[in-house]
Formats: C-alpha cells, sequence, structure tokens
C-alpha cells in the first residue's frame, strides 16, 4: 500500500521513523503545538458552521423580512468573531511551537555532530573531505528537520479532515460523497507528487553535500589556485556541480509548480460539485441554503490545510538522507577510547617511553617496532629521512592516533589508560603547518585559558616573539586576520609555540614547528627553551644541523624503524646514514663552490 502511495515503502517507513524521533525527542513542545493545530483545524471547521447557521438565521430571514434585530446582528457577528479569534490563536501557537522544535532539534543536532567530530581521531577527519563535514553538520541537519514545522499542522489537518467528515454526513448524504470523493483526491495527487519528486529531493541533498565540499577546497586552497592560476579550473568545477543541483532543483521546481496548480484546483472543482448537488438538494426542499453554504465554503477552506500534508510527505525524502548522513557521523566509532588514570600533579618534566609501536595508515605499515625512552627535562631531536615517520612519531606521543600494536607510556601510565584531558593538559604539540584563529594575538595564545599579560609576555619572548608583537599596532590586541594572514610564516609559527609555551606543558613536541624561522632565530628559541627553568621534556623533529646540535640526544629513524639513539657527536662518527643526512646540506654546498671556484680558475686560464 505504501508503494501504490507514492513514496517507496523504506523510505516513507524511515521518514516516519525520523519523526516518530523527533516528537520523542521534544514531546511537551510538540503537544502543545498539535493541540494549537487541532484548535485551528476544529475552528475551520466551526467557522464553515457558523456562517452556515448564520445564513439560515440571520441573512435570509432579514431578505424576507425586509429588516433585522440589532441583537441577531451583534450574536451573528460575535459568533464569526469568537470563531475567528479562536482559530488565530491556534495559528499563533501551532506557528511558536513547531518552529520552538523545529530549531531547538536543528540546534541539538548540530551540537551533537560538532561534539562528535570532537570526539573523532584525527584518523576519522582525514578520511573525510572538510566539506562534507561542514555539509553534515549544517544543510544536513537542516533538511533533516525540516519537515518538523509543517508536522504540526498536518496532524491538524487530520483532525480538521475527521470533523468536516462528521460535519458532511450530519448535514446531507449526497454531499457527504462529494467530499469523500474529492479527499482521496486530494490525497491521490499528493501521493503521486511524493513518487515524482522523492528520487529528486534525494538527487538534490546529495549534490549539495558535493557542492560544498568543491568549494571549500577552494576556498581553502585559495593560494595554490591564485599562484597556479586555475581560476578558471575551479570556476568550471564549482560551475559544474552548482549547474547539475540547479538542474535538479528545477525539476523539484516544475513537479512542485503543477502539484501546486493541482492541489488549488481539486478543492474549487469540489465546490462547484457541491453548489451543483446543492442547488438541486434545496429545490427539492431536502435541503436548507445556508447547509450549502456552509459545506460549500468549507471547501473553499481546505484546499491550503490539505497541503499540509503534502509538506511533510514532500520533505520526507530530503529529511531521510539528511537523517541517514548525519546519523553515519554519529555512529561513527573512530573515537579514541580513555580509561580513568591520572598523571601526577607536578611542576616536573615528564618521562617518555616508547615500545614495540607498530603503526599504519590502510595497508601500508609507516613505523615498525620502534622503542626508545627520554628521561625527564631531556631535549631530544628526532631524525630522519623524507617518509621515515617523524611526524607520525610525534602523532603518536601526545596521542592524536594509538599505535596499532605497542604502547606509549608517560610517567609510567599507557597513554590509553589516561582520563579524558588528562594529556592533553600535560602534554602539548606544535605541527609544522600551524592555525591561528581570526582574533587577537593575546586570543590566539591563551585560548580561553584565564592566564595573565605577564604569562602571555614571558611565553613570546621564549617564542622569540616579543619583538615583532611589541612592534604591532596594537600589542596583545592587534588582530591578525583569518589564520594569521597579516604576520609571515616565521611569525605564525612563533605564535603557534608561544600558545604551547603559555600552558607549560610537562611534555613539550616540536614537529619541525620552527622550518620557516630564521636558523638564527631557530637556534636562539630552541637555546632558550633548553637553558630556561621550563617543568618540560622537549622532544623536536628536526632537520637543520645547528637544531640537531643543541638536542642532548638523537633519535635517528629511518625506514619506520629507530636505527641509533645517543648523543650527535656519537652518531655522526657511528652512523653512516645519519652522517650522510645531517651533512648533505653542507656536502651539497661545498660541492656547489667547488664547481664554482673550478669554473672561476678556468674562466682565468
Amino acid at each position: 500500500m505504501a508503494e501504490d502511495a507514492g513514496i517507496p515503502p523504506d523510505v516513507l517507513r524511515r521518514g516516519l521513523r525520523v519523526l516518530a524521533l523527533a516528537i520523542r525527542e521534544q514531546p511537551r513542545i510538540f503537544a502543545i503545538a498539535l493541540a494549537g493545530s487541532s484548535v485551528f483545524g476544529l475552528m475551520t471547521v466551526a467557522s464553515a458552521y457558523v456562517l452556515g447557521a448564520v445564513t439560515d438565521k440571520v441573512v435570509l430571514p432579514a431578505f424576507k423580512a425586509g429588516h433585522t434585530t440589532t441583537g441577531a446582528l451583534v450574536g451573528g457577528a460575535t459568533a464569526i468573531v469568537g470563531v475567528a479569534l479562536l482559530k488565530a490563536a491556534g495559528i499563533t501557537v501551532r506557528r511558536t511551537f513547531a518552529g520552538t522544535m523545529q530549531f531547538r532539534l536543528q540546534a541539538d543536532y548540530r551540537r551533537r555532530v560538532t561534539r562528535q567530530y570532537l570526539r573523532l581521531p584525527l584518523s576519522w577527519h582525514q578520511q573525510h573531505p572538510t566539506g562534507e563535514l561542514l555539509s553534515n553538520a549544517n544543510s544536513d541537519v537542516e533538511a533533516t528537520w525540516w519537515p518538523i514545522a509543517p508536522l504540526p499542522f498536518a496532524c491538524g489537518v487530520l483532525v480538521m479532515l475527521a470533523a468536516t467528515g462528521v460535519l458532511l454526513l450530519l448535514t446531507d448524504v449526497p454531499l457527504a460523497l462529494v467530499g469523500f470523493v474529492v479527499f482521496p483526491a486530494i490525497a491521490a495527487l499528493n501521493f503521486v507528487y511524493n513518487k515524482k519528486v522523492a528520487p529528486l529531493v534525494t538527487q538534490a541533498q546529495e549534490l549539495r553535500g558535493q557542492m560544498s565540499a568543491v568549494a571549500h577546497e577552494s576556498f581553502d586552497g585559495a593560494l595554490v589556485v591564485k599562484t597556479l592560476g586555475r581560476e578558471a579550473h575551479e570556476t568550471t568545477r564549482f560551475g559544474t556541480k552548482a549547474g547539475l543541483l540547479r538542474d535538479e532543483m528545477v525539476r523539484v521546481g516544475r513537479v512542485h509548480g503543477f502539484f501546486d496548480s493541482a492541489m488549488e484546483a481539486i478543492p474549487q472543482l469540489g465546490t462547484l460539485m457541491v453548489l451543483l448537488v446543492g442547488s438541486a438538494r434545496v429545490s427539492s426542499g431536502a435541503l436548507q441554503p445556508g447547509e450549502v453554504v456552509r459545506v460549500a465554503y468549507l471547501f473553499t477552506l481546505l484546499a491550503f490545510p490539505v497541503r499540509a500534508v503534502g509538506w511533510v510527505l514532500g520533505d520526507l525524502p530530503r529529511a531521510v538522507v539528511g537523517y541517514e548522513r548525519v546519523s553515519r557521523v554519529l555512529a561513527a566509532r573512530g573515537a579514541l577510547p580513555f580509561g580513568e588514570e591520572s598523571l601526577p600533579h607536578r611542576a616536573a618534566p615528564s618521562q617518555l617511553q616508547v615500545d614495540q609501536v607498530r603503526f599504519g595508515y590502510g595497508e601500508v605499515d609507516v613505523l615498525h617496532d620502534v622503542s626508545f625512552a627520554v628521561r625527564p627535562g631531556r631535549t631530544v631531536a628526532i631524525v630522519g629521512p623524507t617518509g621515515a615517520g617523524k611526524s607520525t612519531v610525534a602523532s603518536l606521543l601526545v596521542r592524536l592516533v594509538d599505535p596499532d600494536d605497542g604502547s606509549v607510556s608517560v610517567d609510567g601510565v599507557d597513554v590509553r589508560d589516561l582520563a579524558q584531558g588528562r594529556l592533553s593538559s600535560a602534554a602539548a604539540l606544535v605541527p609544522q603547518h600551524t592555525f591561528l584563529f581570526d582574533d587577537t594575538v593575546r586570543g590566539n595564545i591563551a585560548l580561553g585559558l584565564d592566564v595573565p599579560d605577564e604569562q602571555v609576555w614571558e611565553s613570546l619572548r621564549l617564542a622569540q616573539a616579543e619583538g615583532f608583537v611589541a612592534a604591532l599596532p596594537e600589542g596583545l590586541d592587534t588582530a591578525i586576520g583569518e589564520r594569521g594572514v597579516s604576520l609571515s610564516g616565521g611569525q605564525r609559527q612563533r605564535l603557534a609555540l608561544a600558545r604551547a609555551l603559555v600552558r607549560h606543558p610537562r611534555l613539550l613536541v616540536l614537529d619541525d614547528a620552527t622550518s620557516s624561522v630564521d636558523p638564527t632565530v631557530e637556534a636562539a628559541i630552541l637555546a632558550g627553551l633548553r637553558d630556561a627553568d621550563l617543568p618540560s621534556t622537549v622532544v623536536v623533529v628536526a632537520y637543520r644541523r645547528a637544531t640537531i646540535e643543541l638536542a642532548d640526544e638523537v633519535i635517528f629513524i629511518s625506514d619506520g624503524r629507530v636505527r641509533a639513539q645517543g648523543p650527535h657527536s656519537e652518531l655522526i662518527d657511528s652512523e653512516p646514514a645519519y652522517k650522510r643526512l645531517v651533512t648533505a646540506y653542507e656536502s651539497a654546498r661545498a660541492a656547489r663552490e667547488a664547481d664554482e671556484a673550478e669554473d672561476s680558475a678556468g674562466v682565468s686560464r
């Protein structure tokens, strides 16, 4: 039967489950909105009954007698105005609480999706385009609860139709038969409409997500697009998706336009049938003129409210698609499990232990049996060729991801056994690609912490950022723009470092966090961190020899394995691969200078 109704049975069933979920989550608000809608529906029927009664008892007697009484006019006007006021009250209650229900559900599910994004690990986010995630939190949530606004109205319409059927039967059976033909015709039109529009709106919702993903990717990669002259290509790529969405929405609009016209026409045709049948019944003496007026007027009122059922059914496919896309996010099981352990509450550097760690992305292993230990307060450099797994190690240390095998321990506690928030309060990661918010310098460093300006300036001093921040127009209160657009790459990295230092981490991990900084400034930063009275164990992913030489010891990683660990001076003598890597820049520069000298000698000869 559901298939004949126009909506595929699975879509109808899933759509009704979405509506039932909304009612379960907001039962009181829905009940109030339904009560208001029911009052509106009953008063709509009552208005037709009152109009028929006024016709029979006030208007027709006045025509026959040639005059009327003040009492009759006041009584008739009071009845009409009273019903109208109750009807208006029902509309106000329905619209207010239906809108409240819809907006509450949308706000609640946006918060749920956002909280889930925060819970899910970085590895999950890397598998989903940012534009798609934005679509899940915005347009998909909106689509899911879009039918909620007309839902109480549609339920009230069902009450109104039941009351109308009773009124028609009490008035006249032949006229009731006219109504019982019109109502199924309206329902059948709704079903045909939904059968046509369901696949169209489903495809349109999918296209919205795709278009959002393309737009976000283009905007996020604006620098690449501009510098490589790819504006036309990106415009075409976005235009293709936008064109597909436009064509789909035009198809929906065509179906909707025909449906609107037909929905307007059927009640009007019903009114004509009522007048034809009613006139014959009045002529035969079976009906009073007021009873015909009552039924005809009622039919003119039915067209708009009955369409509310069509609105709900028409939006169900889109709601189902939106809910399933949102549910995939809420049901994701990529979240990192937490234990109940705590770390020692002391202002002292952390001890670090990595034991036989294996980690891979998909089927490709990046780390194999990686083991090393870092004593509290030491500065350790992780060195290795590109692709060796250095950044992956950094992510494991602060638990952005968990190892497939083995363990990472801080102060003797496996990070997987720590309670939520314990590791992040003790450890800080400064990545190579920093992110700054569209906020002031102070806002970007504090990030919600209530820290005095003296502490902020101290962290800036250690990050060698005190000078350029003091030179900014408003100092700490200077707005730096989206992603820190008004700053250089090195300045952004130093602010990110200050953001970590202001928290006094017991474990500080720098993943090539000074790559955009001048070598002399980088050396000053690392020397300052080593000499400062900080409660930190520092692990730095390093490439420059000057940086490596400042570390207490070096962990050399190659092909996802720890090849050696010890002081730089020892590794440079005992590990040929390490020596080649660390001295590669100096060797290349020496070879280039030798070639230039040889060329100069040849020219002089």
